[in-house]
């Protein structure tokens, strides 16, 4: 009889900190690995405790429990396939946890690999949370020998030859691996090269779903000897696939199986945040979005981000008009919301803002108006969001784009007010793109309308604040193309004032839109949580000082 050897892959959304939860969808993926007669089931990297927890994994009570729900799931799944899952193992003696993926077959702990390389760059610091434990050998299963490098230990050449070295026939390798633009062709460039460098298959397991700012995006793969792709899991969705290996003359090789076509560009930014959306507002226990629609297109399109993740039944807009609100804005707004199929009040802050202007008088005597009575209409706006939010329970959605964030554009304590802003790692030239991509595409499992959502006049009108009359954004900034250009520049590629100088820029405007950056920093650090759709993302992807004098001298 050929040896063979079937493999379930459960691609799943862990919630963060919901040790039963999580615990339960492995049970889940384990019986469907059991009435599909497969030999294991493997869930991702952290995936009992979810991923990535942060401090919250150096406090001895967490991993505690996660050992007492571990050791349960162990005997729930001893009449069936091996279950191997991702948790953190606590050593004794020890000052924080090692990064752990267990396996368990027969009720019993048959391996414990220790991830032994621990990623300290962009959004991870592994070497504050976890320590590194050694290279662990290879662990059998029926009648393969299974070597897994846990994450960032497949990014090396060390860890895999080590295991090849020691007998190991398949490499099968956890992930908790957040999206960013072109993540996926790092992952094949680091899978396929350690598949071709061993001569072995290899399975990359990816977590799936939002934790905070982070979108684990699955797209989970299998590879075969010298790097022929075989099974690709859908992107951004749950996926529950079994794998059949073969036993040939030249070693384990793969069954071909589905390849699902992977997203890319707007699309793959814009399922990013509508994941990112809706697993925030399920983790956190909310159900329902409020927030203030304008007629332009940042509002528009977190509107259909909240639609595509909640449902329009779940999402609340309001118009808040001031006395710069042309009709055409308000034409707009209506027409957004009419597509999306969602709720719109209007709320007009001429009254308010008269009130507070009325209260303020005395204060601002002998003060030209300025930018005050700007923000002051945007901070009534938030006021207002924020108390609507806090009457019905819904959570209040922000919409700063990340080229405003950028150079505090955005209002603090108005139109920055809200608890998650979907767009906020994405620049306004980029977004464009994302509200083209959106009205042309529709994606099964949103929950939005399929067609035009958008109405085209919203994309392609003069952005603008509506904060005073005849405003545009072109006022207090250099055009989007060219303010991206430098952004994109000075922020994702670190680059100095005097490259982006040759690159074409004024020196001028180079410097003024730098110093607009290092201003803004206090802002950021306030400003809600967000999607991270790039590798320079505000918060753990790009960590500035508040308080910073130095400004570049070069290119002057």
């Amino acid at each position: 009889m050929p040896e063979t050897f079937r493999l379930t892959l459960a691609q799943l959304n862990p919630t963060m900190g919901d040790l039963e939860g999580n615990a339960d969808l492995a049970r889940k993926a384990w019986a469907a690995a059991k009435a599909a007669g497969a030999d294991m089931v493997a869930l991702p990297e952290m995936f009992l405790s979810g991923y990535q927890p942060q401090d919250l994994v150096r406090k001895p009570a967490f991993v505690a429990d996660a050992a007492r729900v571990l050791a349960q799931l162990v005997s729930d799944c001893a009449d069936g396939p091996a279950i191997g899952i991702g948790t953190p193992i606590w050593r004794e003696g020890d000052d924080k946890p090692h990064n752990a993926w267990v396996v368990a077959s027969g009720g019993k702990v048959v391996a414990e690999i220790l991830k032994h390389h621990r990623p300290n760059y962009k959004v991870f610091d592994e070497k504050r949370y976890f320590h590194s434990g050694d290279i662990s050998g290879p662990y059998r299963i029926g009648p393969i020998r299974i070597g897994t490098p846990i994450c960032e230990d497949a990014w090396f050449e060390d860890v895999c030859e080590t295991l090849a070295e020691t007998g190991a026939e398949l490499f099968l390798v956890p992930n908790g691996s957040p999206y960013f633009r072109g993540k996926q062709d790092v992952r094949y460039g680091h899978m396929v090269a350690r598949s071709v460098e061993n001569g072995l298959p290899l399975v990359y397991l990816n977590l799936m779903g939002g934790q905070d700012d982070q979108v684990f995006d699955g797209a989970s793969f299998v590879l075969n000897p010298h790097g022929e792709l075989t099974h690709h899991l859908p992107s951004f969705e749950d996926a529950i696939t079994h794998v059949d290996f073969d036993r040939t003359d030249e070693g384990w090789k793969a069954r071909r199986g589905v390849l699902e076509k992977q997203p890319e560009g707007p699309g793959a930014d814009y399922r990013a945040m509508v994941v990112a959306l809706r697993d925030y507002m399920a983790k956190t226990a909310f159900a329902k979005a409020v927030l203030g629609l304008s007629g332009g297109v940042d509002s528009a399109i977190v509107a259909a981000i909240a639609c595509d993740a909640l449902g329009p039944e779940n999402v609340h807009c309001v118009m808040l008009p001031s006395e710069y609100t042309s009709d055409a804005s308000l034409d707009d707004a209506r027409g957004v919301a009419e597509r999306l199929g969602c709720r719109l009040d209007t709320l007009p802050i001429g009254t308010t803002r008269a009130a507070a202007t009325e209260t303020l008088a005395p204060l601002f005597e002998g003060y030209a108006p300025d930018i005050t009575e700007e923000n002051l209409q945007s901070r009534i706006r938030g006021l207002l969001l924020m108390a609507l939010s806090n009457k019905t329970g819904a959570m209040l959605l922000t919409t700063g784009n990340k080229s405003e964030v950028a150079v505090g554009y955005a209002t603090i304590y108005g139109d920055m007010s809200g608890g998650y802003n979907p767009v906020k790692d994405l620049y306004k030239t980029d977004l464009f793109e994302v509200c083209r991509w959106r009205n042309a595409n529709y994606v099964t499992w949103f929950k939005g309308p399929d067609g035009e959502v958008m109405p085209p006049r919203v994309i392609d009108k003069p952005p603008s604040a509506e904060l005073k009359e005849d405003q545009k954004d072109e006022d207090s900034l250099p055009p989007y193309p060219v303010l991206d250009d430098i952004l994109k520049r000075l922020i994702d590629e670190e680059h100095s004032v005097a490259e982006i100088v040759a690159a074409g820029h004024h020196i001028d405007v180079v410097k003024h839109v730098e110093r607009l950056v290092y201003l803004s920093e206090y802002k950021r650090f306030q400003s809600a949580p967000g999607a991270r759709l790039s590798q320079r993302a505000f918060w753990l992807d790009r960590r500035y000082p508040i308080v910073n004098r130095w400004r570049d001298p070069s290119g002057a």
